[in-house]
């Protein structure tokens, strides 16, 4: 069930918003939770890679184990042709 809330723009905002959602033929309601919508899944997104980041590097602190730049970047170009192998093993 969608809930109304209200949202305070700057006219130039809102003029550029309804323009656009004429030439969409759309409604600036339909703009509006798009771009709300398309906001929130990046930047979940963007949280969960810095949240794996984070928690790559609290193992890595705990366990020592880890891959080379060198070991990653032969996997990787391996993968760029075509290879499809399995990554390096994580050594200490």
């Amino acid at each position: 069930m969608a809930t109304p809330i209200s949202v305070r723009l700057d006219e130039s905002i809102k003029a550029r918003m309804n323009a656009l959602a004429g030439q969409r033929q759309r409604p600036a309601h339909w703009l509006m939770r798009e771009a709300i919508e398309q906001y929130i899944d990046r930047e979940e997104k963007r949280q969960a890679f810095l949240q794996a980041g984070k928690n790559a590097w609290e193992d890595y602190q705990a366990t020592g184990q880890h891959v080379t730049g060198e070991e990653a970047d032969a996997w990787l170009t391996q993968l760029e042709s075509g290879n499809k192998i399995d990554p390096p093993a994580c050594h200490g």
